[in-house]
């Protein structure tokens, strides 16, 4: 029997000593990121689609022991709402270990990127370096950071 391990994720990155981000886990899997440490979990993926969610997120990651924060990001419209809502969550969770994550990580790299250039001042190669690794954005999406960029500098 193979142990569920949070590294096995879509898309796993390690984004840091405090920063996991990632595709969509499963229950064990997050409940791998709790023995690992982990005390904060932000999803970003919407909830009404079974090949990209658990059925009750919520349940299993408090069931755990842990935060839980819902910001539901349309993935062909994302909205400076919804990235603020990460800037707060980012902000709530201080030295916390945090896994973020969504379907596949590419929303997640897209507003940590924007994150780490806007609220922590990396410059924008820095800050998307993670995103690059993981998936090359399509103008929904190029366009969305082009305006956040320009929006919330660093």
């Amino acid at each position: 029997m193979t142990i569920p391990r949070i590294e096995d994720v879509r898309n796993f990155r390690q984004a840091d000593e405090r920063l996991i981000t990632c595709g969509q886990p499963s229950e064990a899997q997050l409940a791998a990121a709790r023995t690992a440490g982990v005390g904060v979990v932000i999803n970003l993926a919407l909830h009404n689609d079974p090949r990209y969610s658990l059925a009750d997120e919520r349940g299993s990651v408090e069931a755990l022991g842990l935060t839980y924060r819902h910001i539901p990001v349309q993935f062909g419209r994302p909205a400076e709402s919804d990235l603020l809502a990460f800037f707060d969550a980012m902000e709530e969770a201080g030295d916390r270990y945090v896994l973020v994550h969504c379907a596949a990580n590419y929303r997640v790299t897209a507003f940590l990127g924007l994150y780490r250039h806007s609220r922590q001042g990396w410059s924008v190669e820095r800050a998307f370096e993670l995103m690059d690794s993981v998936w090359t954005p399509d103008r929904v999406w190029t366009d969305f950071i082009a305006s956040m960029l320009a929006k919330h500098r660093g």
